[in-house]
């Protein structure tokens, strides 16, 4: 999945905004309940994927205790947008052929260069380095309203799921971004994927090998 173009840096939270007024105006309060991803049964992992376990076994044989979403607090929230704006800053989009000559290759952006699977692996790698438990940073595969197959990195919390992109530098929370969500991560277990149960059918937008 080759996704690059920025669609603009207002978007619903701008990114000067910090913490709570941040949070705020999203509609997400003390009071909220902000929705989270319903997740299904296990379902194919993407080729990328299993690739990239083939290459780093280590990294998706981790089995995980959930102890539910992470809480969300003003550090926390400032933490995850600059992750999500530095990483996007850094890494230069560029596709699989162009880096690799071949497609669905799903590496950490080391070179300085990657695709959206890439941006998402390194802000997983930083967060987790951060302290936040690998079953709340959930690399999340979906349809963007053009067709196109995208890769962001769902981060959930208490204030429901939020979404790392590296198509725009704010950070949103997943019902607030118009894509159509297929799969994710487990959350207890780096190796296995979940069905999103909001996802409609729909041909694979990436390969995928069964569990």
């Amino acid at each position: 999945m080759a996704s690059f173009a920025r669609t603009g840096r207002a978007g619903l939270c701008a990114v000067w905004m910090v913490g709570s007024a941040c949070l705020a105006a999203l509609g997400v309060t003390s009071a909220s309940a902000s929705p989270s991803m319903s997740t299904g049964g296990l379902t194919s992992q993407p080729i990328g994927h299993y690739d990239f376990c083939k290459a780093n076994p280590s990294e998706c044989n981790i089995r995980l205790r959930d102890e539910g979403p992470v809480k969300m607090s003003d550090n926390f929230w400032n933490l995850i947008v600059s992750v999500n704006q530095r990483v996007n800053a850094e890494v230069k989009p560029m596709n699989d052929i162009d880096i690799y000559g071949k497609d669905e290759v799903w590496a950490y952006p080391d070179n300085g260069v990657g695709d959206c699977e890439d941006y998402v692996l390194e802000k997983r790698r930083e967060l987790s380095r951060q302290g936040v438990s690998l079953t709340n940073l959930l690399i999340t595969v979906l349809r963007r309203p053009n067709g196109e197959g995208h890769a962001v990195l769902t981060v959930r919390t208490d204030k429901g799921d939020f979404l790392l992109d590296n198509l725009v530098d704010p950070v949103r929370r997943w019902d607030q971004a118009e894509y159509t969500f297929l799969k994710r991560q487990a959350s207890t277990h780096t190796g296995r994927w979940v069905t999103i149960r909001e996802a409609e059918p729909s041909a694979p937008l990436v390969g995928s090998v069964n569990q």
